[in-house]
């Protein structure tokens, strides 16, 4: 384990997120519950086929699963997102050039942000995955999205580490016409409300 978010061990179980998105850590804080951070060694290649949300769930489970095999006694999150865009997976960008492409695509478009969550406790044979998707609405060419917004956006925040390269809680924000999700930190990258209700039923006290 690494990377210790409280220096006081939880009653109980201890809590480990299987990420190390900052993202999904500043999204674990607001529950104000002690945790440690590790790294899941899982290849992240989509298989033949598969469709946008399968990738998401499998991986997110994979994640989880990874970690919790080299930390038996832990209730474990892992998490994965993919932006679906009719059924076409976008993943992290990486580059410049790739997400512009990326922005591009999705200009005008509704894509849906398959966002997956797991919990998992070797221990307790405790193991639960669930699905929020959110649908985004970006904003057209004639809502005034052209090519020099989306390279202003860019080079101000540099999300080549987000799914599609849309960072919802900063700038991106801009670029989006409407969002529909029943998990509001979802986009971001870990839906908190399922999250709490997994982590409850594998016994991690919250409140």
């Amino acid at each position: 384990m690494t990377d210790l978010a409280c220096p006081i061990s939880p009653p109980g179980r201890p809590l480990v997120l299987g990420s190390t998105s900052r993202y999904r850590r500043e999204l674990l804080e607001r529950l104000h519950i002690p945790f440690e951070v590790a790294s899941p060694d899982v290849d992240e290649s989509p298989r033949a086929s598969e469709l946008p949300r399968e990738l998401a769930l499998r991986l997110a489970l994979e994640k989880a699963r990874a970690v919790a095999r080299l930390h038996p006694q832990a209730v474990v999150i892992g998490s994965d997102q993919v932006a679906d865009l009719h059924g076409t997976a976008l993943g992290k960008p990486g580059t410049h050039a790739r997400a512009m492409a990326q922005l591009q695509r999705m200009r005008g478009q509704t894509v849906v942000f398959q966002t997956a969550v797991a919990v998992v406790c070797v221990a307790t044979g405790f193991e639960q995955v669930d699905l929020a998707p959110v649908r985004v609405r970006f904003r057209s060419l004639e809502d005034g999205l052209g090519d020099a917004e989306i390279e202003n956006y860019l080079h101000t925040e540099q999300p080549y580490d987000c799914a599609g390269a849309a960072k919802s809680e900063g700038l991106g924000i801009a670029l989006l016409a409407a969002i529909d999700s029943d998990d509001p930190t979802a986009l971001v990258g870990l839906p908190l409300i399922r999250t709490c209700r997994m982590i409850r039923a594998a016994g991690i006290k919250l409140l």
